[in-house]
């Protein structure tokens, strides 16, 4: 995907988040993060935005402290959380195409530019997703090319990161597909950081498949693996500890 089609998804995202929100309102239970109300979501979010905002603003060399949450609620914490999607998508827009700045996951991506763009994309389709499950009713869909994308920087950006807690005492081969993008990884556990590649690599002892907005929202946690062939452990195993 090209980084404009990035940025477009991110504004139309955090727009749909910040409606969702708005008509939930702030005191509405979050049934994809059991622990959040739609207002922790909005200080969450908006708290990234701005922090991204910043490394990209600052073209920070290094890593940056996650600022504190504010201390906001109600139509004031909406409109702040508007004001700093805005930001960040405008401040992505104006941004040198060689923009050297920090990046904090390994996915294979052009450039910083590109990275952060792709990143927040990602991080705000699915808070999104939490937006609108609190509001119930239906939920916008995610295009088959932005979740096949979104599950290879799960897969290959965030799991390769050193705290990344799904790891195995013995080498263990997991197979992730989605079956209506001809799309698929081979994820070889080990006692390291797991380690993804794209296409069928050899033998898998499981495979974890669905359609792409399915397996997205799946791996991010959000709703359950459409469908789990070989060995139930293992999937389990994935499961239990890839929360990131």
């Amino acid at each position: 995907m090209e980084t404009a089609e990035f940025l477009e998804t991110l504004d139309r995202e955090g727009r749909s988040l910040a409606a969702a929100a708005e008509a939930a309102g702030p005191d509405a239970k979050v049934p994809t993060c059991p622990d959040w109300q739609v207002r922790d979501l909005l200080r969450h979010t908006g708290t990234v935005h701005r922090w991204a905002a910043g490394v990209v603003t600052d073209a920070h060399p290094g890593p940056r402290p996650f600022p504190a949450l504010p201390d906001l609620d109600g139509t004031e914490l909406v409109t702040w959380y508007r004001d700093g999607h805005r930001r960040l998508v405008d401040t992505l827009a104006d941004a040198p195409a060689g923009l050297s700045c920090w990046t904090f996951h390994p996915a294979p991506v052009a450039s910083p530019l590109v990275f952060w763009t792709r990143r927040q994309a990602h991080e705000t389709t699915v808070h999104r997703y939490d937006a609108e499950s609190a509001r119930g009713g239906p939920v916008s869909p995610v295009a088959t090319a932005f979740a096949v994308d979104g599950i290879d920087e799960l897969l290959r950006g965030f799991h390769a990161r050193s705290r990344s807690r799904v790891r195995t005492g013995t080498p263990r081969v997991l197979r992730v597909r989605a079956v209506d993008a001809d799309a698929v990884w081979t994820v070889r556990l080990t006692a390291g950081p797991p380690v993804a590649e794209p296409g069928e690599v050899g033998p898998a002892e499981a495979e974890l498949s669905g359609p792409a907005d399915l397996l997205y929202l799946a791996l991010w946690n959000r709703v359950p693996v459409p469908q789990v062939t070989g060995d139930p452990e293992l999937a389990a195993l994935w499961r239990a500890n890839s929360g990131i």
